[in-house]
C-alpha cells in the first residue's frame, strides 16, 4: 500500500512537471537554420604568415572580415558589449584565423585562469571556431584559446556528444593590448580529413566562430544559432568558400615514445622491492582518405595521464570514472550507448586497468588497432587490442565492430558487437572466459529543439551461459524559456558487459524531469542571468520481480546563476528507500527494511574566474535510520595564470546509523598546485588523503612540450597509508615526439 501511495505521488509530480512545462511551451526564440548558409571567403596568402598573434602581414589587413557576431548568452539578440573582428586565410600548408577580441579593459578585463591544455570552458575567456570539413553538417572540430594561449580542442557529434580530451596537432598564438587581444591559429591541412573539391579549384567548409567574454558571460556567435543550442550546432553552420585545397597527403602521424621507470614497494612487514626498467613503443595514426582513419598502438604506456581522484561513495550504486588516455578518446562519440550514463555496452576504462570501479591500477597494452571510417551516409568502426597477462590476472583479447546508418537530417540507428576473451592460464588456477555483447541503438532529431535516443543490448557470457538484456530510453526538449525529459533504463540480473559498464544489475530506472529557464529583465536582470527552478524523480525497481527499490524527488525551487556567473542552490529530497539485500554504507551495516527520510541541500560558487574563488556545498538530514551532514569546501586561488592552487575539504559525519546506531567520520583533503612558464612549459602537484582508508597520494608531474605535441614528462607517483609502513613510490621520465607526414 505504501509504494502504491508513493508511485501515485510520484506520478502526480511527474505530471504536474508536464503540465507546467507545456505552459511555458510557447516559445518562439528557437529559430530554424537559414534555408541558404551565410557564406563567407578565405583569402589565398603567397607571403609567409609568421604564427606570433600580432597579425602584422599586409595580408591580413587585407583579408574580408567578420564582425556580424550575434549575442547568444546572457540575452538572445540585441547589441552586443565586446565585438570581435575575424580574418581567414590558407596557403598550401594551413589554413590560418586571424582573430581580435576587443575589450577596453584591456589585460585588466582578461579573465584566465591556468594556462593547461584543455581549460574549463565557462572560467575562462576564449575565442573558439568550428569546422566541419565535409559538410557532414552532424560533425564539427573545435580549435580553441584563451588570451595567454592555452589551446583547447574537441570533437562534437550532433551537439549531443563531446570529445572534450582529444588532441589534434595546430598551433595558435596570442597577444593582449590596451584594447583586447589578438589570436593568431594555424591548423595544418594535414591535420584535417575534407573532401576534394569536385571542380579541383576551390571547396568550402561549414564554419561558426564564437566566444565567451567571460566578465560578462557574453556569448557571441557567427552566425546566428538560438541560444538553446550551441555553436556546435553545424545545421545553422556558414559556408566558408574560396579555399585552393592541397591534394591529400598521405596523412601518417608517428608518435614514439621512450621512458625509464624507478619503483619501490615496502609491504605491510616492511620489506622492499626495486626495479628500474626501460620501455618504448608509440602510436601510428593513418588517415586512409578524408573518410577513414587507422590508428595503431603498440606497448603502449599512460604514465602521463591524470589520476583518478579518491570518492567515498554514499550511493548503493556503482561510481563510473571518467577515461583520460588519449588512445581511447578520438571517435569515441560513434561507439552505442556512448553518452548514455550508467549503461554503456563499451566502455574503453575495462581496457588496460585492473579494475574499472575503484583504485584502477595499469594492465600492460601489448599492441591496439582502431579503424574508424564516416561518411554523410554511415560510419565503420572497428577495434581489437591485446592487453597483457600479469602476476594476478590472465592476458585479454578485447574486439569491437560498429555499424551506424544516418537518415534524415540528423537522426541515426545502428549495430554494435563486443567480444573479450579471456585467456587461460592454468598455473595461475585461471580458466579460459568469453563475453559478447550485441547492441542495437539509434538517435532521432525530429526537430532542432527534440531528441529521442534508445538502445537494446544482450550480453552472453560463458562462466555461467548466461544470457542477459538491457536498454534504455531518452527524451528531451531543449527549447528556450524550459527544458524537459524522460529518461528508462533497463538491467536485468544477467547482464554483463565484459567491455563495458552499468550502474547497476538487476535495475529498472525511470528517471523524468524538467525546469523553466527565467530570464530577469530590468533591475532583477542586471543581477540575475538565469534562474531555473524545476524537479527531477529517480525512481528504481527490481527488473525481476518490480519491486520498489529507491526513489527520490530531487525539488530545486532555488537554481540561480547571476549575472556575473556566480551560483546558488537550494534543494530538498524526499528519499525512499527498500534494503532487502545485505548492504553497508562504508564500514557501516545497515538492516534490511524500508527507510524515508528527507534530505536539504545548499550550494554556493562565487565567480569562478577570479583570481579569488569560493565554493561551498553543505547537505544535511536523515539518512536512512540516522543522521548525514556532509560539507564540501573548495577554494582556489589564481594570482597569475602561471600559478594556480586549489584546496578541497570533504567531511562526512554520520549519526547513530545502521544497526549497531554507530557514528563516523571521514575526511578527504585533496590539493593541487599547477605551475606555468607559459603554455607548453608546466607542472601540477597532487595530493589527496583519504580518513577513511588512511591513504594519502602524491602525483607531481613536469610537462615540456617542445613541439606541437611531443613532451618531455617527468613523473612521481607515490600511494601511502598512515600507521602502516606499505608504501609504493614511482619515477617516471618519458620523451615523446610527433612526426606528422
Amino acid at each position: 500500500m505504501k509504494n502504491r501511495r508513493l508511485q501515485t505521488g510520484l506520478l502526480a509530480v511527474t505530471l504536474l512537471q508536464i503540465s507546467y512545462i507545456d505552459v511555458a511551451a510557447q516559445d518562439s526564440l528557437n529559430f530554424p537554420p537559414p534555408s541558404i548558409p551565410v557564406s563567407v571567403n578565405a583569402m589565398e596568402v603567397k607571403e609567409s604568415i609568421d604564427v606570433d598573434g600580432n597579425l602584422s602581414e599586409p595580408s591580413w589587413q587585407n583579408a574580408p572580415v567578420i564582425s556580424d557576431f550575434f549575442r547568444m548568452e546572457p540575452r538572445q539578440g540585441g547589441t552586443t558589449l565586446y565585438q570581435t573582428f575575424v580574418r581567414i586565410l590558407f596557403d598550401k600548408s594551413n589554413i590560418y584565423f586571424g582573430v581580435f577580441c576587443r575589450d577596453s579593459a584591456g589585460k585588466k578585463g582578461v579573465r584566465v585562469q591556468d594556462l593547461r591544455r584543455d581549460f574549463l570552458y565557462g572560467e575562462n575567456d576564449v575565442f573558439y571556431l568550428q569546422l566541419d570539413p565535409q559538410n557532414l553538417k552532424r560533425y564539427c572540430i573545435s580549435f580553441q584559446t584563451a588570451p595567454y594561449g592555452a589551446q583547447r580542442d574537441l570533437q562534437a557529434f550532433d551537439d549531443a556528444f563531446r570529445d572534450n580530451d582529444w588532441d589534434a596537432l595546430w598551433t595558435v598564438r596570442t597577444h593582449i593590448t590596451d584594447s583586447g587581444y589578438y589570436a593568431e591559429f594555424a591548423i595544418p591541412f594535414k591535420t584535417l580529413r575534407y573532401n576534394k573539391a569536385s571542380d579541383s579549384t576551390t571547396a568550402s567548409w561549414g564554419l561558426t566562430l564564437a566566444r565567451l567574454a567571460r566578465r560578462d558571460y557574453e556569448v557571441t556567435v557567427f552566425p546566428k544559432v538560438p541560444q538553446s543550442f550551441s555553436p556546435y550546432r553545424m545545421t545553422y553552420a556558414a559556408e566558408l568558400k574560396g579555399l585552393k585545397l592541397p591534394p591529400p597527403s598521405a596523412n601518417i602521424r608517428v608518435q614514439p615514445y621512450v621512458l625509464y621507470q624507478y619503483s619501490t614497494a615496502r609491504n605491510a612487514g616492511g620489506e622492499k622491492a626495486t626495479i628500474g626498467e626501460f620501455k618504448g613503443g608509440g602510436e601510428v595514426k593513418w588517415a586512409i582518405n578524408p573518410r577513414a582513419v587507422l590508428d595503431l598502438t603498440f606497448n603502449t604506456d599512460f604514465a602521463q595521464a591524470d589520476v583518478d581522484q579518491a570518492v567515498n561513495n554514499l550511493t548503493r550504486f556503482n561510481i563510473q570514472f571518467p577515461e583520460r588516455r588519449q588512445f581511447f578518446l578520438e571517435n569515441r562519440g560513434v561507439y552505442a550507448g556512448a553518452d548514455v550514463r550508467g549503461l554503456k555496452p563499451f566502455f574503453s576504462r575495462s581496457i588496460g586497468l585492473s579494475n574499472t570501479q575503484f583504485n584502477a591500477e595499469p594492465v600492460p597494452i601489448d599492441v591496439g588497432i582502431r579503424y574508424t571510417e564516416r561518411n554523410q551516409k554511415r560510419t565503420l568502426a572497428g577495434l581489437y587490442v591485446r592487453q597483457r597477462g600479469t602476476d594476478f590476472q590472465g592476458a585479454s583479447n578485447f574486439a569491437l565492430a560498429r555499424y551506424l546508418k544516418n537518415y534524415g537530417e540528423q537522426s541515426n540507428t545502428g549495430l554494435m558487437i563486443t567480444h573479450r576473451l579471456d585467456e587461460a592460464e592454468g598455473s595461475k588456477g585461471i580458466t579460459q572466459r568469453h563475453n559478447t555483447t550485441l547492441t542495437w541503438d539509434g538517435f532521432i532529431r525530429p526537430k532542432d529543439d527534440f531528441n529521442i535516443q534508445y538502445l537494446v543490448s544482450a550480453s552472453r557470457d560463458n562462466t555461467n551461459d548466461s544470457i542477459g538484456f538491457a536498454g534504455n530510453f531518452w527524451i528531451e526538449k531543449q527549447a528556450n524559456k524550459w527544458y524537459g525529459f524522460w529518461k528508462s533504463t533497463y538491467i536485468d540480473k544477467k547482464y554483463l558487459p565484459g567491455m563495458g559498464f552499468v550502474f547497476a544489475t538487476n535495475t529498472l530506472y525511470n528517471n523524468p524531469g524538467g525546469y523553466y529557464i527565467w530570464r530577469p529583465k530590468g533591475k532583477l536582470g542586471k543581477l540575475i542571468r538565469r534562474w531555473d527552478p524545476g524537479a527531477y524523480v529517480n525512481y528504481y525497481q527490481n527488473a525481476s520481480n518490480f519491486r520498489f527499490q529507491q526513489a527520490d524527488i530531487y525539488l530545486f525551487p532555488v537554481y540561480i546563476i547571476f549575472q556575473s556567473g556566480a551560483f546558488l542552490e537550494y534543494a530538498i529530497t524526499p528519499t525512499w528507500q527498500n534494503i532487502d539485500f545485505p548492504f553497508q554504507q562504508l564500514s557501516i551495516p545497515l538492516e534490511q527494511k524500508p527507510y524515508f527520510y528527507t534530505r536539504h541541500y545548499v550550494s554556493h560558487r562565487t565567480d569562478q574566474s577570479k583570481k579569488l574563488s569560493l565554493a561551498t556545498k553543505f547537505e544535511w538530514g536523515r539518512y536512512y535510520n540516522g543522521r548525514l551532514q556532509t560539507l564540501l569546501l573548495t577554494g582556489r586561488i589564481a594570482p597569475l595564470p602561471n600559478i594556480a592552487f586549489t584546496g578541497t575539504y570533504e567531511r562526512n559525519n554520520f549519526q547513530n546509523l545502521g544497526v549497531n546506531k554507530e557514528d563516523l567520520k571521514t575526511d578527504l583533503f585533496t590539493a593541487s598546485l599547477r605551475l606555468a612558464y607559459n603554455p607548453r612549459i608546466q607542472a601540477t602537484v597532487f595530493y589527496q588523503y583519504n580518513s577513511f582508508d588512511e591513504r594519502g597520494r602524491w602525483n607531481v608531474r613536469g610537462s615540456w612540450e617542445f613541439a606541437p605535441l611531443s613532451f618531455l614528462y617527468i613523473v612521481f607517483n607515490e600511494t601511502s597509508f598512515a600507521n602502516n609502513p606499505a608504501r609504493n613510490q614511482s619515477v617516471i621520465n618519458k620523451i615523446t615526439y610527433l612526426k606528422q607526414f
